[in-house]
């Protein structure tokens, strides 16, 4: 099997300790933040509906990804003047291009985990 490899500038860019790289990823590829991001690839949700698909996932830590992912850009938080307070996620331009990428990544982790986690190769 072919293995791709890094682009030269992106290799000696990304393993410094300092590459803001490295912030980016760990906010986009900790456990609520994908699930939080494909959850969004699928349409517009509101705050519970996203609490209820990535089940496990506290209040705190909903709230905590969800403002990271916005201030990163690739969330949207879209809050309606209206009583009682409703307030609507979405991804932005960045935010779908990011998970047209993690798609692919989440269905091979899907389709190997049981081979995986039972020790199969």
């Amino acid at each position: 099997m072919k293995v791709s490899t890094l682009p030269a500038t992106v290799a000696d860019g990304v393993f410094p300790a300092g590459c803001p790289s490295r912030t980016v990823l760990d906010h986009i590829t900790s456990k609520w933040g994908v699930l939080i991001l494909l959850s969004l690839s699928e349409g517009d949700q509101r705050w519970s509906e996203l609490r209820r698909r990535a089940e496990g996932v506290s209040e705190k830590m909903l709230a905590q990804t969800l403002k990271t992912l916005e201030r990163d850009g690739l969330v949207r938080r879209d809050a309606q003047p209206v009583i009682p307070p409703r307030v609507d996620y979405s991804l932005t331009e960045r935010g779908h291009e990011l998970t047209a990428l993690l798609i692919p990544l989440v269905t091979w982790a899907f389709d190997n985990a049981e081979a995986i986690i039972g020790g199969q190769s």
